[in-house]
């Protein structure tokens, strides 16, 4: 008799411990659907605007954050309108291998030489920055875009 309540109290918390477990997967599947949603409406925000309004959005965010002069916002701004004017043509290149049906998985070689394209990028980017802002508004620059990968790698997840 004591075997068989035994017996009857596992099943009954191996049956709730399953409900939750259940809960707990179909909570997740769902927070996972709502950040790729939030992420493609992020997106078509992103490319309904102008590079012309990019850039000008991101220099003002930049002069709260940096406190920069007319001069520096000037220089801030045409450097990040080319970086928004190159990034507009390489998503609409992109846009239209994909429509046409020519993307295909890079080679190792491929992904290389674009990691390679990309880290020089930056690193040029750093220089022009470093060029632009005075030591303390590079440093806080610096630290915000350290931030921004971490949080980029973050989202990938």
């Amino acid at each position: 008799m004591v075997l068989k309540t035994k017996h009857y109290k596992f099943k009954m918390i191996m049956k709730k411990l399953l409900i939750i477990a259940l809960a707990l997967v179909t909570i997740q599947a769902t927070a996972q659907d709502k950040k790729r949603e939030m992420r493609k409406t992020r997106m078509e925000k992103a490319n309904a605007m102008t590079p012309e309004e990019m850039a000008q959005l991101q220099t003002k965010k930049m002069t709260l954050q940096l406190d920069l002069t007319e001069t520096q916002q000037t220089q801030v701004q045409s450097l990040l309108l080319d970086e928004a004017k190159a990034r507009k043509e390489k998503m609409a290149d992109f846009k239209a291998k994909k429509e046409d049906g020519e993307m295909k998985k890079p080679t190792k070689e491929e992904r290389i030489k674009m990691m390679n394209e990309r880290l020089d990028h930056q690193i040029a980017m750093k220089k022009k920055m470093k060029a632009i802002l005075n030591d303390e508004q590079y440093k806080k620059w610096d630290a915000m875009q350290e931030k921004k990968q971490f949080h980029k790698r973050d989202m990938k997840d």
